[in-house]
């Protein structure tokens, strides 16, 4: 088999990993630029900001265990392939000489065991940090199972270690993937927590978690990944829309919705820098977002009692509840008004957006519209539009500049 051969089987065979900012999407390029569904090349995020490319592949897709839900599941009669820990030093460092990336990501099936595994990819990553002098960026799957001292070799090589949690409750994953066992990933998580520091896995830890393969709610999910942050301080927590890849009774035949995946991430994001919790956000009543709208005002609309709030007044946490107001406008909001009393006018000159905000706010005592339209369901079919009206237009330009 040849190097470009086992380069489709294998980066191909990684595309359903989401331990790194790729896009879930599947549209087609119709002479266009750019092209989301081919795989082997994600994007992650460094400290400052930039998005770096990196190639994403699997040292092999040959794999031991049974998962149901995997595409590389032992069982499967699909092609199969491994790197040597030359060739991928070979592909990795010939794409970045011609500019395609800035470092590597790299899991694997499981050989034989998780420590053989482990030792193979450790021996790739040795090669290409010390024989191939390759200092750019590189995230690794630790494999659950491998011994303490495989994974502090690796961690040490490597910027970003991951473990993948992929389903929330351990019945299921029992159930789904019997050769599983959460308790590893856990360790795993624990010792990257406990050892984490600027010659071990710097850029620290991540995990993924299944969405759709089985009947986890939204607040099933969110809790999980808030008690993640909390007890491991993970990095993030990546949510994969469930894929069909595989027959089988236990599993769903259907996608799950990738709107529903979008309105976790963004749900995510207001836990982890919104000072939102996941019960704030569902209760049991409410265990699932409305996919039409975003989780923000979702849950504005469901407490509508809390609202509008007064602009002048709302202390910073109170602004960051306000669909459509950010860190930014938030702060903007509570310099500015040192000074003086605003005004809708003084908003939009400050550059805050009041397409969604202006339903949850009063401006010295006065409402954007009628106070008759504060009602849930007015509010509620506008934000609809609002968002099926976001859609990017081909057809037109862009700008450079605010028009």
């Amino acid at each position: 088999m040849t190097l470009k051969e086992k380069l489709i089987i294998l980066a191909d065979s990684a595309k359903y990993d989401a331990s790194c900012s790729s896009s879930g999407s599947s549209i087609k390029n119709n002479n266009g630029l750019g092209n989301t569904s081919f795989s082997g090349i994600c994007h992650s995020f460094s400290n400052d900001g930039r998005c770096i490319s990196l190639l994403k592949i699997l040292m092999t897709n040959c794999c031991i265990f049974d998962c149901k839900y995997c595409l590389n599941r032992q069982s499967n009669n699909i092609k199969r392939a491994i790197f040597t820990p030359e060739e991928i030093c070979k592909i990795t460092i010939n794409f970045y000489k011609r500019n395609y990336i800035e470092g590597l990501f790299l899991s694997s099936g499981i050989i034989k065991n998780a420590n053989y595994t482990m030792e193979k990819m450790i021996e790739t990553i040795t090669l290409l940090r010390k024989k191939y002098h390759f200092i750019g960026y590189i995230h690794a799957k630790a494999i659950p199972g491998a011994s303490e001292y495989l994974i502090k070799k690796l961690g040490s090589l490597v910027n970003r270690l991951s473990a993948n949690l992929e389903l929330c409750q351990e019945k299921n994953l029992k159930l789904l993937a019997p050769n599983k066992n959460q308790q590893k990933v856990n360790n795993i998580m624990e010792f990257i927590k406990e050892n984490q520091n600027k010659n071990f896995t710097p850029a620290g830890q991540s995990t993924q978690v299944i969405i759709g393969a089985t009947k986890e709610t939204d607040l099933d999910i969110l809790k999980t990944s808030e008690s993640l942050y909390q007890k491991y301080r993970l990095k993030r927590v990546f949510y994969s829309a469930y894929i069909p890849v595989n027959k089988d009774k236990l599993l769903p035949m259907i996608n799950a919705p990738l709107k529903r995946e979008h309105r976790l991430y963004q749900a995510d994001w207001l836990i982890r820098f919104y000072k939102y919790k996941s019960s704030n956000l569902l209760d049991k009543n409410n265990p699932n977002f409305n996919i039409l709208i975003d989780p923000k005002a979702d849950y504005a609309l469901r407490h509508l009692e809390n609202f509008p709030k007064e602009i002048n007044k709302a202390s910073y946490y109170e602004l960051l509840q306000i669909p459509g107001i950010g860190l930014t406008s938030a702060q903007k909001i509570i310099k500015s008004r040192k000074y003086f009393t605003l005004k809708f006018s003084d908003l939009k000159n400050m550059g805050i957006s009041l397409k969604r905000a202006k339903y949850f706010i009063i401006c010295n005592g006065q409402y954007y519209l009628n106070k008759e339209f504060f009602q849930k369901d007015f509010i509620m079919q506008n934000l609809k539009m609002l968002e099926l009206n976001t859609t990017y237009n081909k057809e037109v330009q862009l700008s450079l500049f605010n028009e």
